[in-house]
């Protein structure tokens, strides 16, 4: 099927404007279009939905398996509960037990199984986005995802764990361009000083998603039809087909292919992304990305993210259930907390991270470090004090609350870090640390079966363990992040070989700028 191009046949679809050029972003801040509801916005709140719907499809298993699981007809014999606590106010419901005698492993197996699907697209995926543009890779992706939802329970009645296993793979294929795509096409519609706040925007719709999913997830299992669990699944999938539908009608690749977009806003995003000159598309500088520290600064922060994030996303409600004794449907509730927690601090810290950089305040680098921090310290201190409030309800589901809203901060940290160090790659570059990130996510669901398997030992104790792991991982990979991470744009996102048209050169008494690697820039240029 043939991809959108371009009206603009002078324009390259993966053109970027030079370095030296970024200045007249703050030139054309004063001729912005005054709408309420640009298309730019649109696209955002586009992109933020299908963010949410690939968050639901990864999440709804996670408050699901609890109520497919039969608690009282393991294998081992052992009730899975925890027997440590004395109060017993919230007694264990048996009638809540499910179809299926899966063990904390064979749990954990299903949990991780979207994930090997999810990673092994990113790299192709962020590879021919770039060739081909990103949004039919991302509606169909999803469209996939959400259509094979509809065959999660037939698979798990009929083909067991291996056969859900199968069906997770498939919906984790499909998911893989979600956030390449996203990133790619955020680097051709957002201007570079809207970049904290709309980039948090967008990927704030994975807690808007989570947010979503737990609470109502919990409803349909415990009230929804042919048995509970699987309405969640046909639920879901409905939305996301119709999101899927609505997103390949409606939104386009980039400003210049969009037919009623606003002309003084096509012109204000292209000027401030693109400038006044045509580069050329050069090839990916794989060279030069595998030397550069402030790339595995990203790498090593988006992968300790991830397996303490996996970690929570993923076995938080069985913790609510084993060892808080939380019911069905009050646990998809207070487990969607703390996600609530990390919507609305994202969004706020992206506003404060916006003004820290406009205000000349902060530079770039600064900003990244300092709001990175407090997405990963946060989780981290949090889980650590999680792990010693024992039988404490209350404690813990009010400290891994405020931890997991800190960890908002990422969203104006490291994740959109990948725009600043090189626009005209980001996408390519997203999907490398999104693919080693979830390789590292998928353990975590894995690790935490295996460690509160073990019913020889105290189960409490078996979850400080799984709690330990992803605090020290958090805090390790944000400290890394700090030493080697970078707000520049690095020279290797403009080569030597790009060529600025003659025609459109003029003589200019601005004085270069510099790029990151200490060399002058020749100054800007203006169409003539």
């Amino acid at each position: 099927m043939p991809f959108r191009r371009s009206s603009l046949n002078h324009r390259h679809r993966d053109g970027h404007v030079l370095v030296w050029n970024q200045r007249n972003v703050h030139e054309s801040l004063e001729q912005q279009p005054h709408r309420c509801f640009a298309t730019r916005y649109f696209v955002t709140f586009m992109l933020f939905l299908g963010m949410a719907n690939a968050y639901v499809m990864r999440t709804n298993m996670s408050v699901a398996i609890v109520a497919m699981v039969n608690h009282t007809a393991i294998k081992t014999g052992v009730e899975e509960y925890d027997d440590e606590c004395g109060d017993r106010d919230i007694p264990i419901d048996d009638s809540q037990d499910g179809e299926f005698p899966w063990s904390s492993a064979l749990q954990g197996y299903i949990l991780s199984s979207f994930f090997y699907g999810y990673v092994i697209t990113q790299i192709p995926f962020g590879i021919l986005a770039k060739k081909y543009g990103s949004l039919r890779f991302l509606g169909y992706g999803m469209l996939i995802n959400s259509v094979f939802a509809f065959l999660v329970p037939v698979a798990a009645r009929q083909g067991g764990v291996w056969g859900l296993c199968a069906v997770r793979f498939i919906q984790g294929l499909g998911e893989g361009p979600i956030v390449p795509c996203t990133h790619a096409m955020l680097a051709k519609w957002i201007p570079p000083n809207e970049r904290s706040r709309m980039g948090a925007a967008v990927y704030a719709g994975a807690q808007f998603g989570t947010i979503i999913s737990m609470p109502l997830s919990g409803l349909l299992a415990e009230y929804g039809f042919d048995g509970g669990w699987p309405s969640i699944f046909y639920v879901f999938g409905i939305v996301g087909t119709v999101w899927s539908i609505a997103f390949l009608i409606f939104v386009y690749e980039e400003p210049s292919a969009h037919p009623t977009i606003d002309e003084r806003e096509k012109k204000y995003i292209n000027d401030a992304l693109w400038g006044s000159d045509v580069v050329k598309s050069p090839p990916i500088p794989f060279r030069a990305i595998l030397k550069s520290l402030p790339f595995y600064a990203i790498l090593f922060a988006h992968m300790g993210h991830n397996y303490g994030y996996e970690t929570l996303m993923t076995e938080l409600p069985t913790y609510m259930k084993q060892v808080l004794r939380f019911s069905l449907k009050s646990n998809g509730l207070l487990s969607s907390l703390p996600y609530l927690a990390m919507w609305l601090f994202s969004m706020f810290i992206s506003v404060i991270a916006d003004w820290m950089i406009s205000s000349k305040r902060f530079s770039h680098t600064a900003t990244r470090k300092l709001i990175n921090s407090i997405g990963q310290y946060g989780p981290g201190i949090a889980l650590l004090a999680a792990a010693y409030t024992g039988c404490d309800r209350a404690l813990t589901l009010a400290i891994l609350t405020i931890g997991v809203g800190l960890n908002g901060g990422i969203y104006s940290g490291f994740k959109i870090n990948h725009l600043d160090l090189t626009p005209r790659f980001a996408g390519f570059l997203m999907a490398i640390t999104n693919c080693s990130a979830n390789l590292a996510g998928l353990l975590a669901p894995i690790a935490a079966g295996n460690l509160i398997s073990d019913h020889s030992k105290p189960m409490m104790g078996q979850w400080k363990i799984v709690f330990f792991i992803a605090a020290f991982v958090y805090i390790i990979c944000g400290t890394f992040y700090n030493i080697f991470g970078s707000g520049e744009r690095q020279y290797w996102d403009n080569p030597a070989d790009d060529e600025q048209k003659p025609a459109l050169q003029t003589t200019s008494t601005t004085t270069p700028q510099r790029l990151s690697n200490g060399n002058s820039a020749p100054p800007a240029i203006s169409s003539s």
